[in-house]
């Protein structure tokens, strides 16, 4: 098996090539930021390909590289690969309605059953498209209940749980096999063009929902404006709004500096956001409702019959979202979809534990300390080696979906969580004709950062490269982290030191 092959080629070269020293620049930054060097793990491999057209590799860099480390974010490179190879770039999850009533007249008289599948990226646009491939059936008014049927995950996936108390936040949000729009509610809170007042707009649209501005703009600077400004979510029992209304409240100074700026909050359970979100969605494409359903749990009875099937986006390009912009939720999804898909229902982390597991021992891979808690690295316990993460990379390179990971990374002073690093070094090439990148997944937790994927260098090299720092001064060490790749932009120096 080539890939068999590949990693052994890279072990072997190991022993002559490697360096065992961190580049002085490094070492200055991690001394500077009160970061001990033993808390930095470091793998730089150089992506080869010889005259016979066979894959080759040199281990450049080899620091700690062997060592468990926990990788945050970057953990996200395994589960996206995994998928893309056994679930296929085009996998398209389904999320099925059935009805247990029937059409007349264009009245569906009978209740909405959604049945969910994980779709990580069901979000209003998509279900757009759903209201109207509803519509195509004839169906112009809902006389029922809406009943949601997440019977494909295990319970224990889906309770809230956080590592750091801060459920509200976005990075939080629980799997769901009926995940709408990532459960967050995202206002856009901008100075008014015609007037001294704060425009407030929000997405998805939901049902029953109004805001409640009380914000004063006040001439500030827009510098930590989120401490100045209060938000709240109440029932609205004004007259003739119904008991399931939601006031959602926002008070304070808001700083004449700001514009357009955005404010996300997980405030609604799931079963009220997905109700308020597929009756505004109905209501938009034109449909009617006999009377505003409530939403309940339940299961598909074996007596419906089926509406539609809806397929969502393709991984390919959920992919692209879950590592240019590091999403957790999808990550998670996504592993859970590989449980789903591989050993049936319900999907549970453990289960797709074990098909990450036997991917990699089928690509000739063994990971022994590799720890999964989520698949996402929202995790203190996730855990796998410098060494083994640039293995992947290396493997991912002569591999079908190879092209789409690379081009899911977010690029350096480009896009994603790279969008605003290394933009000092980068111009220093902008006279060259093909100019270098570094395409490079982010990690970030509390005491961890974490770099990994692709160099190319100013001589048209291209090195993998990862690097974990597992320190309570890692937010410092972005500087060391930087410096490493800026050093590999610029080929890094030839001599090898011994450690």
């Amino acid at each position: 098996m080539l890939t068999l092959c590949f990693i052994c080629q890279l072990v072997q070269a190991a022993s002559d090539s490697r360096s065992y020293q961190l580049p002085n620049a490094i070492l200055s930054s991690l001394e500077k930021n009160q970061i001990s060097p033993d808390a930095m793990g470091v793998s730089v491999v150089e992506i080869l390909q010889s005259g016979t057209g066979k894959p080759e590799a040199k281990i450049v860099l080899d620091w700690n590289a062997s060592k468990p480390m926990n990788p945050a974010s970057t953990m996200k490179l395994l589960t996206t690969l995994t998928s893309l190879e056994v679930l296929g770039p085009d996998y398209r999850w389904r999320t099925n309605v059935f009805t247990d009533g029937v059409i007349h007249q264009g009245v569906l008289k009978g209740n909405v059953y959604l049945q969910g599948r994980g779709d990580p990226k069901l979000i209003p646009e998509e279900l757009a498209k759903m209201m109207q491939a509803l519509q195509n059936l004839g169906i112009q008014k809902i006389d029922g209940n809406l009943i949601f049927d997440r019977s494909a995950y295990a319970k224990s996936v889906m309770e809230q749980s956080s590592i750091d108390g801060e459920e509200s936040r976005a990075y939080n949000v629980s799997p769901d096999p009926l995940l709408y729009s990532f459960r967050t509610l995202s206002f856009n809170l901008g100075k008014s063009r015609t007037a001294d007042f704060i425009d407030i707009t929000y997405t998805p649209a939901l049902s029953q929902f109004t805001i409640n501005n009380q914000l004063r703009v006040v001439n500030q600077y827009c510098d930590n404006w989120k401490k100045e400004i209060s938000f709240d979510l109440s029932n609205n029992h004004q007259e003739n709004i119904g008991d399931t209304a939601l006031l959602a409240s926002f008070s304070g100074n808001f700083p004449s500096g700001c514009n357009n700026a955005g404010y996300n909050i997980v405030a609604i359970d799931a079963n009220t956001f997905l109700t308020k979100g597929f009756s505004a969605a109905w209501e938009l494409a034109g449909g009617k409702w006999a009377q505003a359903p409530n939403g309940q749990d339940g299961i598909v009875p074996l007596t419906a019959r089926p509406l539609l099937q809806f397929e969502g986006i393709k991984l390919a390009d959920d992919v692209q979202d879950i590592n240019k912009f590091s999403n957790n939720v999808m990550a998670r999804q996504v592993l859970l979809t590989l449980a789903l898909e591989k050993m049936g229902k319900p999907a549970s982390v453990e289960n797709g534990d074990v098909v990450i597991r036997s991917w990699l021992k089928k690509m000739g891979l063994q990971f022994p300390e590799l720890v999964i808690e989520n698949g996402a690295g929202l995790s203190r316990n996730e855990a796998i080696s410098p060494e083994h993460m640039n293995q992947l990379l290396v493997l991912a390179r002569n591999l079908p979906t190879g092209d789409i990971l690379y081009n899911s990374l977010p690029i350096a002073g480009v896009d994603g969580t790279m969008k605003n690093r290394l933009l000092g070094q980068l111009r220093k090439f902008l006279h060259l004709q093909k100019k270098p990148e570094a395409r490079i997944k982010t990690g970030s937790l509390s005491d961890v950062r974490s770099i990994s994927g692709y160099v190319i260098s100013k001589s048209g090299r291209m090195y993998a490269v990862t690097s974990f720092i597992n320190h309570p001064n890692a937010n410092r060490g972005i500087e060391a982290q930087d410096q490493l790749l800026s050093w590999l932009l610029e080929d890094g120096p030839e001599p090898k030191q011994a450690r």
